[in-house]
This record gives structure tokens, C-alpha cells and sequence, in this order.
């Protein structure tokens, strides 16, 4: 069985993140999409602060919640949270390969250091890089975040129920997750 990490944050997973894990999910028979645990999230989250691009808007729990929402339709994704090395977190799940989108040059520098040195710390750990399709070349959280902030339009760039979990958030309302 091949087994695939698709790692990060995820805050909040954008259509662009749907767009790299359903692709990755044709490739290999199982994908992890492993949300970064990070305690700066639930600080944050918990504080109200809606500062976009500057840590993290959504906890943990909630980053996962709304990633498994938004790939329960496929089958072999499975969402979980880490913490640690994403190489530690890659071998206690078995897989053999991490998965990256690419979206440009920056992406590609930052991607291309990143996998250099999980393969020093694990040789055995394949990365595979799949290119953002093209309506997602623009898409990041954080741009996202900061759109969402000054009350722009973001349909179409997150799945409906992460809209309305950021437009909830926002608001300083509470998420019914």
C-alpha cells in the first residue's frame, strides 16, 4: 500500500488545498492530510485575534474539523493532527512519501530546501511536488485571511462551510463545528 503526508497548517484549507489532496488521492491508495498542531493556534483563535497572515486564526481542532469536513467525500484521505518533525510524524504513519503543492518560483525555492533536508533526516522519504492548477496559482491562506478581513469575496476559493467558519470567526462569533 502507498502511503502519502500531505502536511501544513491548513488555516483555513482553501480550494487550492482540496485541488493538491484529491489529486494526490488518485496517486496513492492512502493520503494523511496532517494538520500541524501548533499551542500559537489555540492562543490566537481563543483571543479573538483576526489578524490575517500573522499566526493562526483557527485552533487545531477546528483546522481539523473543517479539512475532514471537506474531504469526506474521498475515500482514502484521512485527516489527523500532528506535532513534532513532519519526517517523525511521515514514519509513524508509514508513509513513504510527502506530497507539496507548488503554486511559483517561491514556492518552489522554500519546497526545494524543505525537502533537502527531511531527505538528510530521513533518506527513505520520498516528496512529490504537484503543480496548483492553474485557478489556484494565487490562492494561499493567508492572502485569503487578509481578503476575508476587509470583507471581500472569497467564494469560490474555500469550500462553503470554511466561508462561513471565517466569516464566523471574523466576527468574533463562535464556531458551531
Amino acid at each position: 500500500m502507498t502511503i502519502a503526508l500531505y502536511a501544513g497548517t491548513f488555516d483555513p484549507i482553501t480550494n487550492g488545498h482540496l485541488d493538491v489532496a484529491t489529486r494526490a488521492a488518485k496517486l496513492f491508495d492512502k493520503v494523511y492530510i496532517g494538520v500541524y498542531d501548533s499551542p500559537t493556534a489555540t492562543r490566537l483563535a481563543s483571543s479573538g485575534s483576526a489578524s490575517a497572515g500573522r499566526g493562526l486564526l483557527f485552533t487545531t481542532e477546528e483546522r481539523v474539523a473543517l479539512a475532514r469536513e471537506a474531504t469526506r467525500h474521498i475515500p482514502n484521505i484521512e485527516v489527523v493532527s500532528f506535532k513534532g518533525l513532519i519526517v517523525d510524524f511521515a514514519k509513524k504513519m508509514g508513509a513513504q512519501t510527502i506530497v507539496r503543492g507548488l503554486r511559483a518560483v517561491t514556492d518552489f525555492e522554500r519546497e526545494f530546501e524543505t525537502a533537502l533536508m527531511n531527505k538528510k533526516l530521513c533518506p527513505d522519504l520520498e516528496v512529490v511536488c504537484l503543480m496548483a492548477s492553474l485557478q489556484y496559482q494565487f490562492l494561499s491562506a493567508s492572502l485569503l485571511k487578509e481578503v476575508a478581513s476587509l470583507g471581500g469575496d472569497i467564494n469560490g476559493m474555500v469550500p462553503n462551510h470554511v466561508g462561513k467558519a471565517l466569516k464566523a470567526r471574523l466576527s468574533g462569533k463562535k464556531l458551531a463545528l
